[in-house]
């Protein structure tokens, strides 16, 4: 099948969404399927402001319309709701051609907390952009049913994966530190809530892994905690793999990569009980969720490192992939 992938968010972008897109991507690929990606890097782009690793492509009507003109595309699917998503959107729309859709990001949660925009008006412009797709993959099931009450329909869940081999357990004394270690991976963002984790009254270190434009302001309000920037590859899961516990302080993450990483490094996890750990974690031994951040810290450091890593070894980047063709449509 020859697939054509439609996203604002690619390499040399660090996160969540790139991750899994640039996994399935290879995946596919070694399925013996043809993928166009549209992407970036293929245009003229700006900054996006507040969020400058992410390039908005400049004047992407045309670009996108003549990249599907001359691929014949079977299946488009358009992952993100920026310029060249929009672009693609109206392309489908206008040559009445079906397409699916992905909801990647609560941006609503996110341009409330950085601009105070109401709930409702970002997710009716959200429900308009998806409500023309064949299909919408979420990741999850709480969110499923949480963009079903805004009135998104048409929901087909899309799972994720880990990459086991290059997160796996390793040597605990990659810190020279105070233990317990408390560890945390993120973008360093108003929407990530790192303070509520830095703010815990916990015993041993902290270590924050990221970049971000709150970086330098908690670096200065926090200067007891460590932190080491950003991380990749095989050295990011080596800060994994020393730490005690993985704290998730985020409320407004779809699912959370990071914590299939840290659990297949044997890492248990403390976060809130909120979609993504509730979906991930659920009741299962590999972790703490509860109200209480602080207990849910402490209570992690007694879980079994064999246990969150058994745990892990279930999500896999070829399930994801297999969901993600089962969920694309023809596109007439």
């Amino acid at each position: 099948m020859k697939i054509a992938l439609v996203s604002d968010a690619w390499s040399p972008q660090v996160n969540g969404v790139v991750r899994t897109l640039q996994e399935v991507a290879t995946h596919l690929e070694a399925a013996g399927h043809e993928l166009v990606t549209v992407t970036p890097d293929l245009f003229r782009s700006f900054p996006c402001p507040t969020y400058p690793e992410i390039r908005l492509a400049l004047g992407a009507g045309r670009g996108v319309a003549r990249i599907l003109d001359a691929t014949r595309p079977d299946a488009i699917h358009i992952a993100t709701e920026g310029p060249l998503g929009c672009a693609a959107r109206r392309y489908c729309v206008k040559r009445g051609l079906d397409f699916t859709t992905a909801y990647h990001t609560r941006f609503p949660e996110y341009v409330k907390a950085r601009l105070g925009v109401p709930l409702p008006l970002s997710y009716w412009m959200l429900r308009r952009f998806h409500g023309a797709s064949a299909g919408v993959m979420v990741s999850t099931e709480t969110i499923r049913q949480e963009l079903s009450k805004w009135g998104f329909s048409k929901l087909r869940r899309w799972s994720r994966g880990v990459d086991t081999e290059v997160f796996k357990p390793g040597p605990k004394d990659f810190f020279d530190l105070p233990r317990p270690i408390f560890l945390t991976v993120s973008r360093i963002a108003v929407e990530k809530n790192i303070p509520a984790f830095l703010d815990l009254d916990l015993p041993g270190s902290k270590v924050v892994v990221g970049g971000g434009p709150m970086l330098a302001s908690l670096k200065q309000r926090y200067p007891e905690v460590h932190f080491a920037g950003a991380q990749y590859g095989a050295a990011l899961a080596q800060h994994y793999a020393a730490a005690d516990v993985f704290v998730f302080p985020s409320l407004t993450d779809t699912f959370g990569l990071v914590l299939l990483e840290a659990l297949a490094c044997g890492v248990p996890v403390a976060a809130f009980p909120v979609p993504g750990p509730i979906d991930v974690i659920g009741s299962h031994h590999a972790g703490c969720l509860d109200t209480d951040l602080r207990k849910a810290a402490l209570a992690a450091l007694d879980i079994p490192a064999d246990v969150c890593r058994e745990f892990a070894l279930s999500f896999t980047w070829e399930h994801c992939t297999t969901q993600f063709v089962e969920n694309l449509v023809p596109v007439n």
